[in-house]
């Protein structure tokens, strides 16, 4: 898979799920301590979220990084655009801004 098509493919995933999680492993078995905060913190909004185990492919690990010009994992994308990484998420978590970007996910689409 050549460099454009790496971003292509990521380019659809974000475009296709109103909220996604670039994350080490999964939700259930995260791999580190920051896709864990972040992932927790997504699930404690309640919704259901798609995400991609980064672990999984490195042109995806390293393509994520070029995607959002955002250097460290966990990203998390909602509706197209780059919310951060786990220290923003959890702030916003915290302030209660997450909860609200993700009630409202997807509210243009339909």
């Amino acid at each position: 898979m050549s460099e454009e098509s790496v971003q292509e493919v990521i380019r659809q995933q974000v475009a296709e799920n109103p909220i996604i999680l670039y994350m080490k492993g999964s939700p259930d078995q995260p791999m580190c301590g920051f896709s864990q905060r972040a992932a927790q913190a997504l699930a404690g909004c309640g919704r259901e979220f798609a995400y991609v185990d980064v672990l999984q492919d490195e042109r995806i690990r390293q393509g994520i990084k070029e995607f959002g010009d955002w250097p460290t994992i966990p990203q998390l994308y909602i509706d197209g655009e780059l919310a951060g990484g786990c220290d923003i998420i959890m702030e916003m978590f915290e302030s209660g801004e997450l909860q609200q970007m993700v009630d409202n996910a997807g509210a243009q689409a339909s």
